[in-house]
């Protein structure tokens, strides 16, 4: 897709990987809405129309269906329609399988999958009728190979990984990609908390031997979204960390 003058939604853009996506997109000349469950700082759309472009923020929890439903209805009445829509927003909640409740693997789940349903659903119905569209979905390397204490999380994104390999199938015949990202280690506010001990297990575990940047990933959801004749893939952004083949 060539993505000048595009509109570019991102769910949980305020800060971390949403965050550098977005700007990635806005120095391509898109236009950028931006996300959180609560209102969106007037100094973050400042900043990306900084790069020249529209921008304009929509809250609301996309883990609920009708109020996806209507932010994306929100965006559509400010911007037009959005042409591309990356499916960021996620939480973990960690714990040992045994000490795990319900409640905690249901909502993890109910945000990282059921928000991605919600939001690719409304989305998808008016990128089928303009017959073009670009869907990218935040998977992890979690979903990939598992992680101790990440069940729920693990669960989720693997949940993510089947759900975008079946919509692009569906996509396809409308000119629609929808593809993943799976990132691996990379040095957020997430990672940030970590002690100097476990990052630097965690480093020696990746055959790069480092933790990656978040515009390491923000480039790979710019490459999926230029290319037309990539549908259907998980893209791995994680210094080698999973292998397949």
């Amino acid at each position: 897709m060539e993505l000048q003058g595009k509109n570019v939604l991102i769910t949980g853009s305020t800060r971390g990987i949403g965050w550098g996506i977005a700007q990635a997109f806005a120095k391509e000349g898109c236009h950028i809405i931006l996300n959180g469950r609560g209102p969106v700082a007037q100094e973050l759309i400042a900043a990306i129309e900084a790069q020249g472009v529209r921008c304009i923020g929509v809250s609301g929890d996309i883990s609920d269906f009708a109020k996806a439903g209507e932010l994306l209805a929100e965006a559509e009445a400010q911007l037009g329609p959005v042409h591309v829509l990356i499916n960021n927003a996620g939480i973990t909640n960690d714990k040992l399988m045994l000490r795990m409740t319900a409640g905690d693997f249901d909502q993890v789940v109910k945000i990282n999958l059921g928000g991605t349903f919600n939001m690719t659903q409304h989305a998808l119905k008016k990128m089928m009728k303009l017959r073009e569209g670009v869907i990218i979905n935040m998977a992890s390397v979690s979903g990939l190979m598992g992680n101790l204490g990440q069940a729920n999380y693990a669960a989720s994104k693997a949940g993510v990984v089947g759900f975008t390999k079946s919509v692009a199938r569906e996509a396809a015949a409308r000119g629609i990609t929808v593809n993943a990202i799976a990132p691996g280690f990379i040095e957020t506010e997430m990672t940030a908390v970590l002690s100097d001990k476990v990052k630097e297990q965690a480093a020696q575990s990746i055959p790069l031997k480092h933790f990656g940047q978040v515009a390491e990933v923000a480039q790979a959801a710019v490459f999926l979204a230029k290319n037309s004749y990539i549908t259907g893939q998980v893209l791995n952004v994680d210094g080698g960390l999973v292998m397949q083949g």
